[in-house]
């Protein structure tokens, strides 16, 4: 792949960021069934729901910028997963496993919350301003998914794990 503009950085990175999306899709299925507490549950669960949506907003982008997806794999976001499905298969307390489940979630929110930020500032400067609004939108979604993770680890789960 050759790039030799900053426009052809930012539809890599769109297209990364779509990859990533459509993993999640398919993992936090997963994710949701090997939760133990509902709040971890229902966090995974919802966040399916906003996932299909940041989605359509990258192929939103992607229309805007009068382009077409490539077929592309996202090897980061590839491996966070498999890290995250190592977790769902564990065996052991089930507020530890909780507790490590929103560890791999949150690893996955840092990716996801910094990809979208470089992006939005690619878009940026390139003049694509309702691109970076729509990837501003998602990136405030990513950092709101987090601070609940954060939220719930920090109320419930992590305190059950303490004390397993």
């Amino acid at each position: 792949m050759k790039m030799n503009s900053l426009e052809e950085l930012l539809t890599h990175e769109l297209e990364d960021l779509r990859s990533a999306e459509q993993q999640l899709i398919e993992a936090l299925p997963k994710a949701a069934g090997a939760a133990n507490a509902a709040p971890v549950k229902k966090a995974f669960q919802d966040h399916l729901k906003v996932t299909k949506e940041h989605l359509s907003r990258i192929d939103q982008a992607f229309e805007a910028m009068g382009q077409t997806p490539k077929a592309h794999k996202c090897k980061a976001m590839e491996g966070l997963i498999k890290e995250a499905d190592e977790v769902a298969k564990m065996e052991g307390n089930p507020n530890v496993i909780d507790a490590a489940l929103i560890a791999a979630a949150q690893r996955i929110e840092h990716y996801e919350i910094a990809g979208y930020g470089t992006a939005r500032a690619h878009a940026m400067e390139c003049g694509l301003e309702d691109v970076a609004n729509l990837l501003q939108r998602t990136r405030d979604e990513e950092v709101a998914a987090n601070e609940l993770l954060t939220q719930i680890a920090t109320d419930k789960v992590n305190k059950q794990a303490v004390n397993a």
